[in-house]
C-alpha cells in the first residue's frame, strides 16, 4: 500500500478514535447516556471496518478503548465500550457468515454473555457506584433484558449499516 493511503487510513483512525473517546466522555460526565454513547461509538468502528477492511477496525477500538479506561472520569462508558460495543461491530460481519443462523445467533449470545459477565464483575469491583443484580429473579430479569437488548442493538447495527452504505458512503468518499 502507498504512503498516501497509509497516512490518510492512519489519519481517518485516529479522527474516528478522537471522536469516539469524545462521545465516551459525554456518557461519562452524563451518566444516563453512557450506554448510548457506547453504542453511537461503535459506529465509527462500523465506519473503518467498511471503509478499511481488517486491520484499521482494531486499531480504532484499541486506541478508543486505552484512552477512554484511561482519561474517563467515570469507566462505565469505557469498559462497556472495551468489553463489547467497541469489537462487536468487527466480529460481527465474520460471524455472521457462518452458514447457520442458529450458530451465528449462538456465538453472538456466547460473547454478548461473557461480555456482560466480565462487565458486571468488573463494574463491581473497580466502579463503586455500580450494583450488581442480586438474587435469582433480578439475576434471570437481568439477563432476559441484556439477551433482549442484544437482539435490538444487532438489528439496529445491521440497518445503520446498509443505511450507510446506500445513503450516506457515497458523500463521505473523498474522505475515506
Amino acid at each position: 500500500m502507498s504512503t498516501r493511503k497509509n497516512t490518510k487510513r492512519l489519519t481517518v483512525s485516529a479522527m474516528l478514535s478522537a471522536l469516539s473517546v469524545t462521545l465516551l466522555y459525554l456518557g461519562s460526565f452524563i451518566e444516563v447516556l453512557d450506554l448510548s454513547m457506547a453504542v453511537l461509538a461503535s459506529l465509527f468502528t462500523v465506519v473503518m471496518v467498511i471503509e478499511y477492511g481488517k486491520g484499521a477496525p482494531w486499531s480504532v477500538f484499541l486506541v478508543t478503548s486505552a484512552l477512554s479506561l484511561i482519561l474517563l472520569p467515570q469507566k462505565l462508558p469505557a469498559l462497556m465500550y472495551a468489553l463489547f460495543f467497541g469489537y462487536y461491530p468487527i466480529i460481527k460481519e465474520y460471524v455472521e457468515k457462518m452458514r447457520s443462523r442458529l450458530l451465528s445467533w449462538t456465538v453472538k449470545v456466547v460473547i454478548f454473555a461473557f461480555a456482560t459477565a466480565l462487565l458486571l464483575l468488573l463494574a463491581k469491583l473497580f466502579v463503586p457506584d455500580v450494583d450488581a443484580p442480586i438474587g435469582a429473579f433480578m439475576t434471570v430479569a437481568y439477563v432476559a433484558l441484556s439477551a433482549i437488548m442484544l437482539v435490538l442493538y444487532d438489528l439496529a447495527l445491521t440497518r445503520m449499516i446498509s443505511f450507510y452504505i446506500i445513503r450516506l458512503r457515497h458523500r463521505f468518499k473523498k474522505i475515506f
